[in-house]
């Protein structure tokens, strides 16, 4: 399982065929999930439990030392974060867990962290304002 994850001034997904926006933040995380073959609870567990203890928000010295604490997440799944581009230039994708596997565990993270969500599957347009920029990739 991996996850890119942003600190975000403010996020927000909408369906890319659509204008209405379907889930958006203000200040907290922009987590892009992705999950693989292998993954199971314990890999979702253990990263939701990682992403939650995070300290990537400034404290009153303006050091990366704060939790999430009462900030929110929104977490858009993210299956292209096991694309491999070694050989060619077209990216395999055959790590990626089918969406009959990634989504239960999915939403296991968004309800294991209280992320607001995307829409699993779908085509999704996906705007945030990048704050610091702060960007981690993490695994589990």
């Amino acid at each position: 399982m991996r996850a890119l994850v942003q600190r975000v001034s403010r996020a927000s997904v909408r369906l890319a065929s659509e204008a209405s926006v379907v889930s958006e933040i203000g200040p907290g995380l922009l987590v892009l999930l992705g999950v693989s073959r292998g993954d199971g609870t314990a890999q979702v567990e253990r990263l939701a439990a990682k992403v939650r203890a995070l300290r990537v928000f400034p404290d009153a010295e303006g050091n990366m030392n704060e939790p999430l604490g009462e900030r929110e997440i929104l977490c858009v799944s993210q299956f292209t974060l096991y694309g491999d581009a070694r050989r060619g230039n077209r990216p395999s994708f055959t790590a990626a867990a089918t969406g009959d596997q990634a989504r239960p565990l999915y939403e296991e993270f968004c309800r294991l962290t209280g992320a607001k969500q995307g829409v699993f599957g779908a085509h999704m347009a996906v705007e945030l304002v990048n704050d610091g920029p702060v960007t981690l990739l993490l695994e589990a």
